[in-house]
């Protein structure tokens, strides 16, 4: 048997594992390092130290770590794991925590050489890590401050505006809050998934007899054994669990079986067993030979056409009979995986009757949405909602990637079947095939405007290909169409947004949800109208830009909220002026995102608060913990309401209450869970903060309407942010050099926190503008299978980044809040775009600018 030192200990190993990762965690049950993309060792979340030096532990074999010192953060001398904890805390260097304890790991070795650790030496070293949500600003601001030798103090953030460290912040850094896949139950069986071999066939068969007989597995799972209802869905119920014998699939992350055995690698190893015979059927890769096609590109679904999102107002040709400027260009954008490092996993737990059967299910799941798992689990199993429980662990990413069930539905089957618990992890390259995209989406514009530059007419006509299943895909096409015009005033408007089913990879929910797409496009009209006129980037937006009073877009009169979007322009113009003065290129973005539904939607948040003998709070609320720090935010309200110290308050998110709001979408968390824990606490102040009495609060939105409503001036959304951006190039290299990000959160509940929202959601709308990408080939197959063939921007390339906190409160909501999860990249990509144009004279059209082999296949959109 294979044996080493860990953390000091002789131990001895099986030779079954994979690699040394494998080894630590299913058998050492050691579970700081974390398994995001095993064994491409691409992320770096696994990393260890082996005899010192930094090393990925699932690119090491057994053999060449035998005989070597192991050592993991659980190693790490207490008073270094303190120190670690609370400089990493006290500069907000994480937010969903799963990626730190590989990057504390590596900082480690970094301090402990005979050497100076300078910043862009770490920023260097960390090129081995990958972090989606920070956008590494504020790791090498914590690496950076542990190499001078300083011991920042971690305090927990007080009220509303105070800046404070996040909720579980340290034991975050050091992986002592477990994620799902650090959970192991006794008597815990492990389930894995078979995929389907093609994006569109038959299934004419499946044989899991061969599956059966190998070592360990205890079943194999398919849709004959689904008690309830196949389907599940956030709108439509369109998505099946599995692919049934007599079924057909329509892309490639469709089930087909569930294997189940007593490890993990023993389910893996059977999946290739399950054999499946297919009717192999040509797949709809191409939106627009989808749309126009007779046949159905999806099983039992009518029609390729998901949605038509439409509105006009005002006489729009004679608008442009009018207009001295017109200018018209087509572009498009890609499809992007969300890239979370926590690969999405289920834990289910049965309860077991008098009879040997299954009387109830607890499930811990990380989905955005855990009231909506717990429901289509139910319908599943067909079991009265009473019987399922979901607890939600905050995930380690989500981005809108975990709003639709995973492998929530398999999992609790298997369990509630077997009477055992089953946990189900996703391998990498099975999170790249199940989950959904951002939606790659062809726009062709045209828009006018008057001499002066002040815009007439704006006509959008977009197509975005959707994947099968319906997702959300009809909202991020509708919220595409509502935001066309981007954070400005036109006369006349005529918008169509259509979203396609095809064959190729789901597309859904993703941080900006089409106001991105369709404000890329926006913001490159602006810059090429601004050429005609012969003024700057600037000086355009200034002349159109939203006011109180204003129409906007579908028809909204705009209200005092959007006083944020003239502050943030205003914010960037000393830097703007700078560098123009220097002769460096420079380009400007600007944008607005809505926070909440809106469109129509009944949004209702509920939350509680609860006085516990030992001293303790506990708040209990209805919003997915995924890095953005709403679980702070519960807390700095509650702090603020109740006049309570921090360290007594605990955050619950689970269904045993009825408090869901659906899912934690659209920039609204923030807003909505802040009203209804505020809400909450001045009932339990009003009614003396009884021990053990549990007051509820509650928060609406019902005040808006639908684009399709046909009002004159309906209210399209609540509650929007607003955001510019000003990026700088190298004038020698072309390079990025700087970016200056001003932002309307409306109040900053944690500045701090705010920040980190905004430093990696530039990052992440750079590696939109520049670099990222999911293509899919005429077959409906991902091109990309790793982590590095997606080319997310390391840390050594992320450009300056300074971040202006412009607080223009919004009147509608509590304390003037303002969403800032996603508006953070809404402008980015218009500002690279302008800046390279700056640069070279040539104007873009299509995202990624740089790396071409992650854009849209050009004969997918002929």
């Amino acid at each position: 048997m294979p044996g080493f030192i860990v953390n000091g200990e002789v131990v001895e190993v099986g030779e079954h594992h994979e690699h040394l990762l494998a080894a630590l965690r299913d058998e050492l049950r050691i579970t700081s390092p974390k398994d995001g993309c095993s064994p491409s060792g691409q992320c770096g979340c696994c990393t260890v130290l082996i005899d010192g030096k930094a090393r990925i532990s699932c690119q090491t074999s057994l053999d060449k770590a035998s005989g070597a010192e192991i050592t993991t953060l659980e190693g790490v001398p207490e008073a270094e794991r303190a120190r670690m904890a609370d400089a990493f805390a006290a500069h907000g260097a994480l937010q969903c925590g799963f990626c730190t304890p590989g990057i504390v790991m590596r900082t480690v070795a970094l301090l402990s050489r005979d050497k100076e650790t300078t910043r862009d030496d770490a920023a260097r070293h960390l090129g081995a890590h990958l972090c989606r949500c920070t956008g590494y600003v504020k790791i090498l601001d914590a690496v950076e401050s542990l190499a001078k030798g300083e011991t920042p103090v971690a305090i927990n953030a007080g009220g509303v505006g105070d800046r404070g460290t996040k909720y579980e912040g340290q034991s975050l850094t050091l992986g002592d809050r477990d994620f799902i896949d650090d959970m192991e139950p006794d008597g815990c069986l492990h389930g894995a998934v078979v995929l389907s071999e093609h994006a569109r066939a038959d299934v004419h068969a499946i044989d899991a007899s061969a599956a059966l007989a190998m070592p360990g597995v205890v079943a194999v799972l398919t849709a004959a054994d689904v008690p309830g209802e196949l389907r599940s869905g956030l709108i439509h119920k369109d998505w099946p669990a599995f692919i049934p014998v007599g079924g057909r699939t329509s892309y490639l992350g469709d089930v087909i079986a569930l294997v189940v055995a007593e490890t993990r690698a023993q389910a893996r190893a059977a999946t290739s067993a399950v054999a499946v015979e297919y009717g192999v059927l040509a797949p709809f890769t191409n939106p627009a030979d989808a749309l126009g096609a007779d046949e159905d590109a999806v099983w039992t679904l009518e029609g390729n056409m998901l949605s038509r999102s439409a509105y006009a107002r005002g006489d729009i040709d004679a608008a442009f009979e009018r207009a001295t400027h017109i200018a018209r260009a087509t572009f498009q954008t890609q499809r992007i995986d969300h890239a979370f490092l926590e690969p999405e996993s289920t834990l289910a737990v049965p309860t077991i009757g008098r009879g040997g059967a299954t009387e109830s299910l607890y499930v811990y799941s990380g989905g955005q949405g855990v009231w909506d798992d717990r429901n289509d689990i139910a319908r599943m199993l067909d079991v009265p909602t009473e019987q399922v429980t979901v607890e939600l662990v905050s995930n380690g990413g989500a981005f809108g990637g975990k709003e639709d069930m995973s492998n929530q539905g398999q999992t609790a089957l298997a369990a509630w079947l077997l009477g055992r618990p089953v946990k189900t992890t996703f391998s990498r390259e099975e999170s790249f095939l199940v989950h959904t995209k951002r939606h790659p989406i062809r726009m062709q514009y045209e828009v006018g405007c008057d001499a002066d530059g002040t815009l007439l007419a704006v006509r959008a006509k977009m197509i975005g290909d959707s994947g099968p299943y319906a997702s959300v895909g009809m909202k991020v096409l509708e919220r595409a169409a509502g935001h066309a015009s981007g954070p400005y005033v036109t006369e006349t408007i005529d918008i169509e947004a259509i979203a396609v089913r095809t064959n190729n990879s789901v597309c859904g929910a993703f941080r900006g949800f089409g106001a991105n797409q369709a404000q890329f496009a926006m913001e490159g009209m602006m810059d090429r109208l601004a050429a005609m006129v012969g003024i700057s980037g600037w000086e355009i937006r200034s002349r159109n830009v939203v006011e109180p009073g204003a129409v906007w877009g579908p028809g909204q009169i705009m209200d005092e909220g959007c006083l944020g979007a003239r502050a943030c322009l205003d914010a960037v113009k000393p830097a703007w002026d700078a560098a123009e003065a220097a002769g460096s290129p420079v380009g400007v973005g600007l944008g607005l995102k809505n926070s909440g539904l809106g469109n129509g939607a009944h949004e209702v948040s509920r939350s509680t608060v609860r006085f516990e003998p030992d001293g303790t709070v506990e708040i209990r609320h209805c919003w997915t913990e995924m890095g953005q720090g709403i679980h702070t935010v519960a807390r700095q309200v509650a702090v603020e309401e109740l006049g309570i110290d921090a360290d007594r308050i605990k955050v619950i998110v689970d269904t045993t209450r009825e408090l869901g709001a659906g899912q934690t979408t659209g920039s609204r968390g923030t807003v909505m869970g802040a009203g209804s824990v505020a809400d909450a606490c001045r009932n339990a102040v009003a009614g003396g903060c009884e021990v053990g009495v549990e007051y509820e609060g509650v928060y609406v939105v019902d005040w808006t309407n639908s684009i399709n409503d046909g009002l004159e001036h309906p209210i399209i959304h609540s509650t929007f942010g607003y955001a510019a951006q000003l990026v700088e190039l190298d004038p020698a290299s072309g390079d990025i050099a700087k970016v200056v990000a001003a932002h309307d959160v409306g109040r900053a509940v944690n500045p701090l926190l705010c920040e980190g929202q905004i430093e990696g959601a530039v990052h992440m709308g750079l590696g939109y503008a520049l670099s990222e990408g999911f293509p899919c080939d005429e077959n409906g197959k991902p091109l990309n299978e790793t982590l590095r063939s997606l080319d997310i921007i390391r840390p050594k390339d992320m450009p300056q980044t300074e971040v202006i906190l412009v607080e223009s409160p919004d009147p509608n909501s509590p304390y003037g809040i303002k969403g800032v999860g996603e508006i953070g990249l809404v402008p980015t990509a218009g500002a690279v775009a302008a800046a390279l144009q700056s640069h070279d004279g040539e104007w873009r059209y299509e995202l990624p600018m740089r790396t071409k082999k992650n854009r849209e296949r050009a004969s997918a959109w002929q």
